[in-house]
């Protein structure tokens, strides 16, 4: 890897600010002399410091954010704030979207730079449920329950006909619930609980599988995946 790339990446500023700290000898290499941006590095090997600090290099990058509503999922968008807004301090390790949430959605999103990782937990094949907290205008019914289990019938984004694979319905009150899915199509769950006339008014992802959103973090904040958390996602039946 470049010098100024990894630089960049570590300390989380532009490759310009990078090449600037290189020029001005605040970078530092065991064992290395007369530093230049292009300098080829190991990043796991060579013993980078910057400023007298030692620099740890991560190769990979899980992210749980709690995603404010007002936000794309996108890497990017002329007009409207991203995702990747929210996590500035990550923005040069390429970060992609394990899955999406709707622009008026809250709650759990993960960022991750690897990609085998995003792909497992998104695959169809998978079959991971995602818990949402909702709230109608209306009221639930037991019967919601089960028609919410046998599938409904519904448009995704191509406007084109299919039948939801079984959603666990969880009843909290008259105008609430969790509903679990186990697919991702366009406004999925505002479309099923339209199907059986409730219109959703809050809409916030509380789990992805094993993993439930962190109740520390604010709207717009978020945190580095644990080692633990990591392992149960990536081993999720």
């Amino acid at each position: 890897m470049r010098l100024d790339k990894y630089v960049s990446m570590v300390l989380g500023i532009t490759r310009n600010e990078a090449r600037q700290s290189i020029k001005s000898g605040a970078v530092k290499i065991e064992f290395k002399n007369n530093l230049k941006n292009d300098d080829s590095i190991n990043e796991i090997t060579d013993v980078v410091y910057y400023n007298g600090k030692k620099l740890e290099y991560i190769k990979y990058i899980y992210i749980m954010l709690n995603k404010p509503q007002g936000y794309l999922s996108a890497t990017f968008d002329k007009s409207s704030p991203i995702v990747v807004d929210l996590v500035k301090e990550y923005q040069n390790y390429n970060l992609a979207m394990v899955g999406r949430l709707d622009k008026d959605t809250e709650g759990l999103f993960l960022l991750t730079n690897d990609g085998k990782f995003a792909h497992n937990l998104t695959s169809p094949k998978k079959d991971l449920f995602k818990k949402y907290y909702v709230e109608i205008n209306g009221s639930w019914s037991q019967d919601d329950i089960t028609i919410f289990e046998e599938g409904l019938e519904i448009y995704d984004g191509n406007k084109n006909l299919f039948k939801t694979k079984p959603a666990i319905l969880e009843i909290l009150d008259d105008d609430k619930a969790y509903i679990s899915i186990s697919e991702g199509k366009y406004h999925q769950i505002k479309k099923m609980c339209l199907k059986v006339g409730k219109e959703v008014k809050y809409l916030k992802r509380i789990a992805i599988g094993s993993l439930c959103l962190d109740e520390k973090l604010a709207l717009g904040e978020y945190r580095l995946l644990t080692v633990e958390e990591i392992e149960k996602l990536k081993n999720q039946k």
